[in-house]
């Protein structure tokens, strides 16, 4: 008898160790899997590197020092997207050339008024390797980037190589119709929903395969580069970075936080009226809606969102002082935006239907809604919103593509 004890006793920490290890599995990221195979891929190449901060392995060391110090790799330059290599750019403010000062590399600019890479800039290299943490949102410029490299690889012959990321927001949602003629930008580059529900390397390969390089390209319109992604170990379509074991780090300097990657698309679109600010300059970026009127009540406002019982969505009453940007220095009364439920959320609707509410207790604010068309990316979204300020009127409309594209995706899912 006691053996048997003994033995279930044995048996019992051993199945408790056996799941603290699962819990404690770290996600592989390309960069990481690469090193394992001791850079093999690249080796007697002459290396370009697309990459932030961001670009690291799991010991939080910098892909480019990874490489630059890898005695088989020849890492000969480097190319700044928005907020440069090394972070040290703010939002919206353009990149320079210059060189690197940790490994004296050059660094070419593709945040400014060059954002396609050059011949002249892609001369020297065999092999471009992209490697940046997205966050799953069309209008995050770095995805634009990555396609306008992969573009001039395409026409220059360079291969062109993805180190894969995870999606933080997961590998499921998929929001917002297909950009239409006329919209296109450097926030909407490419014919896709706004959430599009892929990891970078998967939508890297969506985008080649079907020759939609370029801005505004339909399917089979452009040529394809030499693609090759370096998937990652350990991931899967229903992780949230949280569940990755991966350490975070500010993919721009409002998106601090892992879970700021759900609140981006809930506000990112909303943000751009000159009439409601979303919390950046304050220490909730894009968690915040408060608008510039202050005859709204927050506590008002807050019910009358919680009364539209969104899925995994709460709303809260909130005063805040930005310490920058829009409200700067003044206290601002709005609502905060809580996930209860990130899967169940629908993330892009709360743009919409904060402005339904809004304009519900003030009719007389203006909301100019021109200033979003481009990055909502269809004008008969914001000309019919315009005319009720009913989300019921644009909801088939905004999700029209959704699962066409989703069904498109599937041929390129590597996870």
């Amino acid at each position: 008898m006691k053996n048997f004890i003994k033995g279930s006793l044995i048996l019992v920490i051993l199945l408790i160790s056996l799941s603290c290890q699962s819990q404690e599995r770290v996600v592989k990221t390309g960069i990481d899997v690469l090193k394992e195979s001791n850079f093999s891929y690249l080796e007697g190449k002459r290396v370009g590197l697309i990459t932030n901060p961001t670009g690291v392995d799991r010991d939080l060391r910098s892909t480019i020092d990874i490489l630059y110090e890898a005695p088989n790799v020849d890492l000969v330059a480097l190319y700044g997207p928005e907020h440069g290599v090394r972070g040290d750019v703010h939002a919206g403010d353009q990149v320079s050339t210059q060189n690197d000062p940790a490994t004296g590399l050059p660094v070419y600019s593709l945040y400014g008024s060059t954002r396609k890479p050059t011949p002249e800039m892609l001369q020297n290299i065999d092999v471009l390797v992209y490697d940046i943490q997205d966050i799953g949102s069309r209008s995050f410029t770095y995805i634009s980037t990555m396609g306008l490299a992969m573009e001039a690889c395409a026409e220059l012959g360079i291969e062109f190589v993805v180190l894969d990321r995870p999606n933080p927001i997961g590998g499921r949602k998929v929001e917002g119709c297909y950009v239409e003629d006329g919209c296109f930008t450097f926030v909407s580059q490419f014919r896709i929903p706004y959430v599009y529900g892929l990891t970078c390397g998967e939508l890297a390969l969506l985008l080649n395969g079907e020759r939609m390089l370029g801005s505004g390209a339909r399917p089979g319109e452009t040529a394809q580069c030499n693609l090759r992604v370096i998937p990652m170990e350990g991931w899967n379509r229903d992780m949230f970075y949280d569940q990755t074991g991966l350490q975070w780090i500010a993919s721009s300097p409002h998106i601090p936080q892992a879970i700021t990657a759900f609140f981006y698309p809930m506000s990112g679109i909303a943000g751009d009226l000159s009439v409601v600010s979303i919390g950046v300059g304050y220490t909730l970026p894009f968690q915040l809606f408060a608008p510039a009127d202050s005859t709204i009540v927050p506590e008002e406002l807050a019910r009358n969102l919680n009364n539209l019982q969104l899925p995994g969505l709460h709303f809260r009453p909130i005063y805040f002082r930005p310490f920058y940007s829009r409200g700067q220095g003044t206290t601002l009364g709005g609502v905060q935006a809580h996930l209860t439920n990130p899967s169940a959320a629908p993330l892009t609707d709360v743009n919409f239907y904060v402005i339904q509410e809004i304009h519900k207790l003030n009719p007389g604010i203006v909301f100019n809604l021109e200033r979003i068309t481009k990055v909502v990316g269809s004008p008969f979204i914001t000309a019919k919103f315009a005319e009720r300020y009913q989300f019921s009127d644009i909801r088939d409309y905004w999700y029209k593509d959704a699962e066409a594209f989703r069904q498109l995706s599937q041929r390129y899912y590597l996870y």
